[in-house]
């Protein structure tokens, strides 16, 4: 079928996955972008520069068979601008992040408009995906909520509507990609006579990430004497959390790359040479940037909360011969760091790292996606 894809956050994992999909996809996609930058602004006025590309799309390539919309869409403004043309056309809402829920800086204030946007872009699509089981169930437990802070016509009865027409769907990755890249050895060893483990940060260098967390552990292990190196990449913007800053000071010697690793060959090289990835984030819908060190090689350790536990094979969360994954606490996670640095626990072999997301490869989980597309649109598959 034609399927006409909006998105006017193209950038880091929405363009990754939009990139994909339209790549592996059976379906003939149209992919209409904008620039990722200015996200308020993108949320308010987006919609009328996607709706006259879309009026020019259809002008010259016909009518859709699906519009696939992401959260960063004003649906129901766009639908009402298009109405003319693409009023019978079924529209798919994937939701990578949401406004509700979404932690917001100390000392800030949630500004519920684009929370509503959210909310009313869920009533006007005939189906919602959420790239998580955990962020489905956090935005419906925050959707009631709300909608009360309105003084009149709450429409609560709409939380349900939209809980009948939602699934879950992981996104896919572009893991094989990696594989040009990954080293020569099989198993990450480190011990007497051998370098320190690298610990791998890969996430976005902001608050939500929790970087205070990360390298209050790193702290406590150096204070100890436990030998380790850094690789501190990931996305950042202007303002730099100071806690890089202040490790950046204090690990220069043992800093093994710092700061964004402006292109994939780079990037995937450091994944595959780092030993170790934690993760202390407060905020997490998916978790891109750890999936794929796992594949490369990383053995991670994460918080047993949020999207991780079901990101994890269940048979993995507490393996018998080997170190943990998931920790429930700063204090557990540094027990765990100290036994696997001291060779007292064993991380997780290669082979084991890289089934537990090879699923979601994009040449093995298209298909999920285009069922998904065939079950809305049935009558043009």
């Amino acid at each position: 079928m034609k399927i006409l894809a909006l998105e006017p956050w193209y950038g880091g994992s929405h363009r990754d996955f939009l990139d994909g999909l339209v790549k592996h996809s059976r379906h003939d996609f149209k992919a209409i972008t904008m620039a990722s930058r200015f996200w308020k602004w993108r949320m308010h006025g987006g919609a009328v520069t996607l709706a006259r590309k879309a009026e020019q799309h259809v002008q010259a390539d016909g009518k859709p068979d699906l519009i696939l919309a992401t959260d960063m869409v004003n649906l129901s403004a766009f639908l009402a601008l298009t109405r003319k043309y693409l009023s019978d056309v079924p529209v798919v809402l994937y939701m990578h992040e949401n406004q509700l829920t979404y932690p917001i800086p100390d000392n800030s204030k949630r500004d519920n408009t684009y929370a509503y946007f959210n909310y009313l872009a869920c009533l006007s699509a005939d189906h919602i995906v959420f790239n998580s089981a955990c962020h489905f169930n956090e935005f419906m437990e925050a959707l009631p909520g709300l909608l009360r802070l309105f003084p009149d016509y709450t429409h609560l009865n709409t939380v349900s509507r939209i809980r009948e027409k939602c699934s879950v769907l992981h996104l896919g990755m572009n893991l094989d990609d990696h594989e040009r890249f990954a080293v020569s050895f099989s198993q990450h060893v480190w011990g007497p006579g051998l370098e320190p483990p690298i610990v791998l940060w890969n996430q976005r260098w902001e608050y939500d990430k929790n970087p205070d967390a990360f390298f209050r552990l790193m702290n406590r292990l150096d204070d100890i004497g436990m030998s380790f190196r850094l690789i501190l990449a990931g996305e950042h913007f202007e303002v730099q959390p100071k806690e890089f800053e202040r490790a950046f000071e204090r690990y220069a010697n043992r800093i093994l790359h710092y700061g964004y690793a402006e292109d994939f060959a780079e990037y995937s090289k450091l994944l595959h040479r780092s030993d170790l990835v934690v993760s202390t984030s407060i905020h997490e819908f998916f978790g891109i940037s750890i999936l794929e060190a796992i594949h490369c090689g990383c053995h991670p350790l994460l918080p047993n909360r949020l999207s991780y536990p079901e990101l994890i094979p269940e048979s993995l969360h507490r393996p018998l011969l080997h170190a943990p994954i998931l920790y429930d606490s700063e204090d557990e996670l540094f027990s765990i760091m100290c036994n696997i640095l001291s060779g007292d626990e064993r991380p997780l072999p290669l082979s084991t790292l890289k089934g537990i997301s090879q699923h979601l490869e994009w040449s093995r989980h298209i298909e999920d996606y285009d069922d998904l597309f065939d079950r809305i649109a049935p009558s043009s598959a």
